[in-house]
């Protein structure tokens, strides 16, 4: 049994396009911003990659504190090789290392969604000769002389 369309009927499809391309045509300014169901193919790879951080944090920063509240015998002994009770190690060091490893990963990951979609950074323009840097305000609102 097949199912024959109506040629009077429309039916809606993306046209062939790319995400890429897709997103190019999008105008930002109409278009309805839900994180939970992002309306664009870049909100929808962004909006993983926050969520997958998010996720990652949450595990880096409560991980050694839950698991404290859990097995306090384990996570208190001592460490062989520094001494120091292991939650101690795992929230004073762990953290914050984890931290700056997620901040690496996102600004990978956001570079590589930019790069995907075609969004490219603008470098600030730089100052034209040496009478730019001669006119400059000195940090505590001078004129260098």
């Amino acid at each position: 049994m097949t199912a024959e369309t109506d040629p009077d009927e429309e039916v809606a499809t993306d046209g062939g396009l790319s995400d890429v391309q897709r997103e190019r045509q999008i105008d930002y300014l109409d278009v309805e911003i839900n994180l939970l169901k992002p309306a664009t193919p870049f909100m929808r790879d962004h909006n993983r990659a926050i969520l997958t951080g998010f996720v990652a944090w949450a595990i880096i920063v409560f991980g050694p504190i839950t698991a404290t509240r859990i097995a306090p015998d384990l996570m208190t002994q001592s460490m062989p090789v520094l001494g120091f009770p292991l939650h101690y190690f795992l929230i004073a060091i762990g953290a914050p290392t984890g931290a700056l490893l997620l901040s690496v990963w996102y600004a990978r990951k956001r570079d590589k969604i930019d790069e995907k979609y075609g969004i490219e950074q603008m470098a600030a323009p730089e100052p034209e000769g040496a009478d730019a840097a001669e006119g400059a305000a000195a940090t505590d609102g001078g004129v260098d002389e």
